[in-house]
């Protein structure tokens, strides 16, 4: 028995779902979040103002702070919109590690994850969320008139999705966030860096390049070029521009390309257009700029490169020895040691992180990574790993950590970190490198946000960053308590303090450009040690050559650069700086100087009593003969989804009635669907061929346990899986006598054990990866059906005979019996379902090898945009020993596949074509067969 994949949504809904469930390494990014939190957590609540904060018991403060934030910035935020009032929930998720926000419908609710990243704006991290995201809700409202019924979500969802370029959606919010605070993206140079070195280096960027990627080029990104454009625009057009936009848009819906059609109705100039006129501006402006402050070149240090590859934090280490963590379009991120003539060393592959970090003294590595909780994905840890250069032992010295930014002391033995707890509670904490065991904690009264901290060449002096709502600052301090702030609170971009002597190395964009700089801690005088065109970062000291390591970036990512230490004075601030009319526009100051400091009253919130959340009627499209209406609800917890519904039968002429829900608060996840559902069957008879008809209830029951864990660069899963039905009939029109009215729980079971590693953007496959299946079917409460089904698969991946190759082996057997004799539960040979089989279905081995061989970033107009193309070459067997051997595989042939973009929308479509030439046994000819997947 194989549980139904139930009520495959309308395409529009499935539209909407994958051009805005995005996942972006700046944070701030629109996603499905379908993760639960473990049961331990206790929620609360905060009515304030048409807004819900929920919020887990340990974050009282922030959520305090939240609900006086919320609606007296959203008039501000939604205000060049037209829009002052919203209501919506708003989640605060302190469980996990990696930091985000999100909105999204359907429900209708925002998440802020509240741990600070290493490395983000100079402002608050709660109030760098906050405005970034109520600009997203503004225009949810904007375009949808803050409607929430009768259950429209999805639909609107959908509109929206159809409706906004993924770069409008993005780059609106960053001009907006920019605009109403003394902070912003749009006021950092590394943030648009790598716009700015593609033009300035020539490179001719199409549009849906620069909004879509590329598998071989470093690209702006959607948020850079919205933030680009909608600045442009508006400066142009004035402030309520967008406004008229999308009220335009409400107005007349149904439209192609309803955002650029409008746009140009309103501008003289569509979405392109005004592409590629930002992108003469900014050269020229970029231009000026560059002309203003002559860059000095730097050599590169590591071997150049074909695609887009950086080489992070590098460090001198014995003789001229580089130790850096690479990573690449072809590679995914690991330790790599580069010798004088630039050969590299394989030496680790690394697990996911926030930011690129590691440090090294004395023969060891350590840095930070992300470990998630086996089942509730909502919960993850950062802990703190180590890798001896001589023995290369790996070590994890923590666990279930919230553990960041370790740096080593001199000489190795002692590991400065940030820890954040549940409350927020910010702290720098000193540990024991062999054990990862707690030394001392230091204080930090104020709650300031800590960021990236090194030890002094004795260990006992500590520069770290602090992050509030003032800006950044530069510290040191010591286990005496004596705390000294060398910069005070500004706006600069201050990261990675670094100790040379008796100066402390940083890097900061007092001359418009990222650079390095230095600081005497006595004179507190600071100096330019860099001059890079496009940004220089991750200063290290070499104590040997009395130079300085660092990351010069260039059009193709961070390079390897090295320099003497010759301090210059800082030149002026050239910073061009696109946002300058949008925040004359506002005219609203920073919108978080005066706060109110309101206490508001919580009260538990039960997540028991708040299971259901009607959102959406969505249309429902099984295929051409089976259509018709469902009812969904997902809570807000993610702990519940539900839907009833009904749909039509055409061929029958009757209806179907059905209702089901996923609960996922337990350790396992148990789904249960029941339909009410007309059938027909044909059967033989003394008269011949009879028609008959029945109507039957069908109950569904399936517990899923799985279980996911991670480390280095691997990840190792298990799925537990039982079933069951229960099927009552009745209403038999036509039917035998005899025909069988109940089918009683015909039992499924399942299990799943796979491994895979992290995979490079060119990868087709992971280079190593295992997978073995095990399925079990069997009817032992209904000896009326007899019959059994055992199914064994078994996957196998390895390297290809080239980078980002891939060959896989899948050998797969079933045996069946009764009942369960024609059913299939295993892979089957390419071109399967066109050739006329000879036997049951015993077994296939199936052969594959895929491959990339051109990257031609082509853009074709509006309608594609072509990013890849892959081949692919296949061999398989079935039935071994039975009707076939190795020497005569039943099918083989080869594919071609592309992925591309339609029609400037953000999911990537999969499209090719595959060759299929048959046995000759079987007398058939060649099978064409039609490619067509998305991804998201």
């Amino acid at each position: 028995m194989k549980q139904n994949k139930h009520h495959k949504q309308l395409i529009i809904k499935i539209k909407i779902i994958i051009t805005l469930s995005l996942i972006s390494h700046s944070g701030f990014s629109q996603i499905f979040n379908e993760e639960q939190n473990p049961l331990s957590v206790k929620w609360r609540q905060i009515n304030a103002s048409g807004f819900k904060v929920i919020y887990p018991a340990e974050l009282e403060k922030e959520a305090q702070r939240m609900a006086n934030t919320l609606p007296y910035i959203y008039p501000h935020v939604g205000g060049s919109l037209g829009v002052k009032k919203t209501r919506i929930p708003l989640l605060l998720q302190n469980r996990g590690v990696i930091a985000n926000g999100f909105v999204q419908l359907a429900p209708k609710k925002s998440e802020f994850y509240t741990t600070p990243p290493q490395q983000f704006d100079s402002q608050d991290w709660l109030n760098n969320l906050a405005v970034h995201e109520l600009r997203h809700i503004a225009q949810f409202d904007k375009l949808t008139g803050g409607k929430t019924s009768p259950f429209p979500e999805l639909v609107y969802f959908a509109w929206f999705g159809a409706s906004l370029p993924i770069w409008f959606f993005e780059g609106d919010a960053v001009t907006t966030e920019t605009a109403l605070t003394n902070a912003g993206r749009g006021r950092q140079p590394s943030w648009i860096m790598p716009y700015r070195a593609s033009l300035l280096e020539g490179e001719k960027l199409s549009y849906s390049k620069a909004s879509f990627g590329s598998n071989k080029d470093v690209t702006p990104g959607y948020y850079q070029l919205g933030y680009l454009l909608s600045s442009n625009i508006r400066t142009q057009q004035g402030k309520d521009i967008f406004d008229e936009v999308l009220t335009d848009i409400r107005k007349r819906p149904l439209r192609l390309y309803p955002f650029s059609n409008t746009l140009k109705k309103l501008t003289g100039k569509g979405s392109h257009q005004w592409f590629k006129e930002t992108n003469t501006l900014l050269k020229e402006k970029w231009n000026e700029q560059a002309q203003k402050e002559p860059a000095k070149t730097y050599s590169s240090l590591n071997k150049a490169t074909k695609y887009a590859t950086n080489y992070f934090t590098p460090v001198k280490i014995t003789g001229n020895s580089i130790l850096t963590l690479k990573q690449s379009k072809a590679e995914v991120p690991h330790l790599v040691m580069i010798d004088s003539n630039k050969k590299e060393t394989h030496l680790l592959n690394i697990g996911y992180q926030e930011q690129p970090w590691f440090s090294y003294a004395n023969n060891l590595v350590v840095w930070d990574e992300v470990r998630y909780d086996p089942r509730y994905r909502q919960r993850s840890y950062s802990v703190i790993c180590s890798y001896d250069l001589q023995t290369k032992k790996v070590k994890k010295l923590s666990a279930r950590s919230r553990l960041f930014a370790p740096s080593l002391s001199t000489d190795g033995k002692k590991i400065i970190a940030v820890k954040f707890d549940l409350s927020n509670q910010c702290n720098l904490v000193e540990l024991d490198a062999k054990t990862g065991k707690t030394i001392y904690t230091y204080p930090n009264p104020e709650n300031l946000i800590l960021q990236t901290p090194s030890f002094d060449e004795s260990g006992n002096t500590i520069a770290y960053i602090s992050v509030s709502e003032k800006g950044k600052a530069l510290h040191t301090t010591n286990r005496s308590g004596k705390t000294e702030q060398l910069i005070p609170p500004s706006q600069q971009q201050l990261t990675r303090p670094t100790f040379i002597n008796q100066q402390i190395a940083f890097n900061a964009h007092y001359s418009g450009v990222d650079n390095i700089y230095s600081i005497d801690i006595h004179s507190k005088k600071i100096s330019a040690l860099s001059r890079a065109k496009y940004g220089a970062f991750n200063p290290s000291f070499s104590k040997a050559s009395g130079t300085l390591i660092f990351n010069n970036y260039t059009q193709t990512g961070y390079e390897i650069a090295e320099t003497p230490i010759n301090p210059e004075a800082p030149k002026a601030n050239n910073f061009v700086y696109f946002g300058a009319a949008a925040e004359k526009q506002e005219h609203s100051g920073n919108v978080f100087s005066n706060i109110p400091d309101s206490t508001f009253s919580s009260k538990p919130y039960r997540a028991l009593g708040n299971l259901i959340t009607l959102h959406s009627i969505t249309p429902v499209i099984e295929d051409e003969y089976q259509f018709g209406l469902q009812l969904n609800s997902d809570n807000l917890l993610n702990t519940l989804s539900a839907f009833a519904g009904a749909e039509y039968y055409r061929d029958l002429n009757r209806f179907e009635y059905n209702a089901g829900f996923v609960l996922k608060s337990f350790y396992p996840i148990i789904s249960t669907t029941y339909r009410n559902r007309p059938r027909r069957t044909f059967y033989n008879t003394n008269q011949g061929i009879v028609q008959g008809d029945w109507r039957e209830n069908n109950i569904q029951l399936q517990a899923l346990v799985p279980i996911n864990l991670n480390t280095l660069g691997d990840t190792y899963s298990f799925n537990l899986k039982a079933a069951t039905s229960y099927t009552q009939r009745y209403m038999g029109q036509n039917m035998p006598t005899n025909y069988i009215t109940r089918l009683r729980f015909p039992m499924e079971y399942g299990f799943t054990f796979a491994h895979t590693m992290r995979q490079a953007d060119r990868d087709i496959f992971p280079k190593w990866a295992q997978t073995l299946r095990l399925t079990y079917l069997h009817q032992p409460f209904d000896k009326q059906l007899e019959g059994q089904l055992f199914a064994a698969e078994a996957f196998l991946y390895f390297p290809g005979l080239f980078k980002n190759h891939s060959f896989s082996a899948n050998f797969n057997y079933q045996h069946a019996t009764g009942v369960r004799r024609f059913d299939n539960e295993i892979n089957a040979v390419y071109g399967y379902n066109n050739i006329m089989a000879r036997n049951f279905l015993r077994n296939t081995l199936l052969f594959n090898y895929r491959f990339p061989f051109a990257f031609p970033d082509a853009e074709i107009g509006p309608l594609a945009y072509i990013r890849n193309i892959r081949g692919g070459l296949f061999c398989h067997y079935e039935n071994l020993s039975i009707d076939t051997d190795l020497g005569q595989p039943k099918t083989y042939g080869f594919e071609v596949r592309s992925s591309m973009n339609l029609l400037r929308y953000q999911p990537v479509v999969d499209f090719g074509t595959r060759f299929i030439f048959v046995n000759k046994i079987y007398n058939q000819n060649p099978i064409l067969e039609l490619i067509l997947n998305y991804s998201f």
